[in-house]
């Protein structure tokens, strides 16, 4: 079973407390989004974060002095939003952190896919940005099939990534492909309503659980123990994992 969650706008670098064990698979690639990203001017660069004037401009320097194999955290380390906050990655035992490396997949706009302890460094691209590389129009044709593939399909995939980052994926499932969407909402007139914060620090909360008691299947995630959630089987099937508020 691997779990796969999106990345967090939020980083930040730490080159002291845990290991780099490895490199992106797709590193030669985050070169040449790189290396596209460096020729648009700070106009088209602005356009593309959606970002203010300042930070537009802080952005770029640091995107012309950017060296992706210098000054790397391991990626579950690198990211500081609310997701990763309630994973809390930092805190887990030795044999939980072993989990999460052999487990947990994270997409990314700049790396495609990455391994907990691959080594990345800061960065600005969202996998939904409208950067045309060659003849790819955007991120999910520049990536295409490649962040599929780096996933293991013997076993199911559990998805916690938004629906930004999961389209890199669904268009390319086969029928023999187990993929599974986990769904934190609210039920309001029969109806599941979700609110993107609270959903994000479940989907953190979620993977803690996971590593902190060494599931290896489906059904063992409903027994997530979460003060706000509860797993809901009327509402949940084969293909979808539903958990409900309480309060």
């Amino acid at each position: 079973m691997q779990m796969i969650i999106a990345p967090a706008k939020r980083m930040r670098t730490d080159t002291d407390n845990f290991d780099v064990t490895g490199w992106p698979e797709y590193l030669g690639s985050a070169d040449q989004l790189l290396a596209q990203l460096r020729t648009l001017d700070t106009t088209a660069l602005q356009q593309l974060w959606h970002t203010s004037d300042q930070l537009t401009q802080s952005s770029r320097s640091w995107l012309n002095q950017m060296d992706l194999r210098q000054q790397v955290t391991p990626a579950v380390m690198a990211f500081v939003g609310l997701q990763y906050q309630s994973l809390a990655a930092d805190l887990l035992t030795d044999e939980a952190l072993a989990y999460l490396r052999d487990h947990l997949r994270i997409l990314s706009g700049l790396y495609g896919i990455l391994r907990p302890f691959d080594g990345i460094v800061p960065y600005r691209l969202d996998m939904g940005s409208r950067l045309a590389v060659g003849t790819a129009r955007n991120l999910y044709a520049f990536w295409g099939r490649r962040v599929y593939a780096a996933l293991d399909w013997s076993a199911p995939v559990i998805n916690l990534a938004s629906m930004e980052y999961a389209r890199v994926i669904t268009p390319y499932l086969t029928g023999d492909d187990c993929f599974v969407d986990v769904v934190f909402g609210r039920l309001v007139d029969g109806h599941i309503k979700t609110r993107a914060t609270y959903a994000k620090m479940a989907r953190g909360a979620l993977v803690r659980f996971a590593a902190s008691h060494a599931v290896d299947d489906v059904a063992g995630l409903t027994d997530f123990d979460d003060p706000h959630y509860r797993f809901a089987p009327a509402q949940s099937s084969s293909q979808r994992l539903v958990f409900l508020r309480r309060d």
